[in-house]
């Protein structure tokens, strides 16, 4: 008889009411994914989204979203940051990764979180190096999540776990 016990998982994340609560450093991170959200290309959905990615270098790296009429062509702006780290800066530690959004495909009140795919590519980043990526989380409403690492944000992820 196969053991039909309920598992469970848990992880750990900060939420802060607003994103100027958080460390210096993160607010700068902030900053920067606000800035590369102005660079969005949504004219679709309207949802705008920015990325920074903080390397262990102090290098600041961010994208935005870039949608495209011959959907899914387009980008969100996770993957456009992560995968420029990925080919220009493969051998760098990634730290930190900010997101932000602005747009009609959520509520304010609604907890901003990626996209499925954007997890899978998250992912795929945090295990290609040994320490995981902490990820910030800023809603439309300016209430603000951090998580300790990718893994948590889809503890089921496809491919080797780190």
């Amino acid at each position: 008889m196969v053991d039909m016990a309920l598992q469970e998982h848990k992880f750990f994340y900060q939420l802060f009411a607003h994103w100027n609560q958080l460390a210096e450093p993160d607010q700068k991170l902030v900053e920067h994914a606000v800035l590369a959200m102005g660079k969005a290309y949504a004219p679709y959905s309207k949802f705008k989204v920015g990325a920074s990615v903080l390397l262990a270098t102090g290098e600041i790296i961010c994208g935005s979203n870039q949608e495209n009429i011959a959907f899914p062509s387009g980008l969100c702006a996770e993957r456009v940051a992560l995968n420029y780290v990925g080919a220009n800066h493969p051998e760098i530690e990634i730290d930190t990764l900010c997101i932000v959004a602005e747009g009609g495909l959520m509520p304010d009140e609604q907890l901003l979180s990626p996209c499925g795919a954007c997890r899978q590519v998250m992912l795929e980043s945090e295990n290609r190096q040994k320490p995981p990526i902490r990820v910030i989380m800023v809603n439309q409403d300016q209430r603000t999540m951090i998580v300790l690492s990718v893994a948590d944000l889809l503890p089921f992820g496809f491919g080797k776990q780190a």
